[in-house]
């Protein structure tokens, strides 16, 4: 009996309109991390005449991106395995890759999505503009960042089963992250911080989207610090591709 097995384009384009429409379903949750790092950036327009548009815009941008891959990601993933879904699609003809990449696509789509409304938000409401070159290299620079997060998203689910638990250590990580960054970056946490803030996670990935909006002000140290979040990004998703168990057994 012969059996056909149906073409992995096909498969993949399957996963992808049943992860978005999941995505659709569970609108709330994404909705909100859509929005806060525009609310912030509405509420930060002392800091955009003080600090700059750049400043701003690259704040929101990475607070959006850690919330996509810690908040939202981790979770997503911890979740679906605890119902078993992962183990019933790993049993049918699709090639285990198809399934992460299916979800990872939908995760790039929300960054690109989240950075497109920080920009929309900064010029209507504080009248931030970037040349050209900027908007382009920014999407670039925000999906190298976005890759980072997920990847730390994959570590807490590869290291962590248990769902409530992965939720309570993505939500400390986060706070973690964005505290210990923002207050980090301005010294008030004391030069030593403020130094390991810089080179921090969120640190190269602020500094990278910062940098990326003015590439006339592009020098050695944007490009050191994109290497080092590339270095995070491939660190992160190989431990945490490592550790990942399909079921919670």
């Amino acid at each position: 009996m012969e059996v056909n097995i149906p073409k992995t384009s096909a498969v993949f384009a399957a996963l992808l309109r049943a992860d978005l429409t999941t995505q659709w379903r569970n609108r709330r949750s994404f909705v909100l991390v859509l929005l806060v790092p525009v609310i912030i950036l509405i509420s930060w327009k002392d800091i955009v005449d003080k600090l700059g548009g750049a400043f701003a815009l690259s704040s929101c941008i990475t607070i959006g991106l850690v919330a996509i891959g810690l908040m939202g990601y981790s979770n997503s993933i911890a979740r679906d395995r605890d119902k078993g879904i992962f183990q019933r699609l790993r049993v049918a003809p699709v090639a285990s890759w198809s399934i992460m990449a299916s979800r990872l696509t939908v995760q790039l789509m929300m960054i690109l999505l989240l950075t497109l409304l920080v920009f929309l938000a900064g010029f209507y409401i504080d009248h931030i503009t970037l040349p050209v070159a900027g908007y382009l290299f920014t999407f670039f620079t925000a999906i190298i960042g976005g890759i980072l997060y997920l990847g730390l998203g994959q570590v807490i689910v590869g290291l962590i089963q248990n769902p409530e638990t992965v939720n309570s250590t993505s939500r400390l990580v986060y706070f973690l992250f964005i505290m210990v960054g923002m207050f980090g970056e301005f010294g008030i946490l004391g030069e030593k911080v403020k130094q390991i803030s810089l080179w921090s996670p969120y640190g190269t990935v602020k500094h990278i989207i910062s940098a990326g909006m003015e590439p006339t002000t592009w020098n050695n140290e944007a490009t050191m610090a994109l290497l080092v979040a590339i270095g995070y990004a491939a660190v992160f998703s190989g431990v945490g591709i490592k550790k990942f168990k399909w079921n919670n057994k």
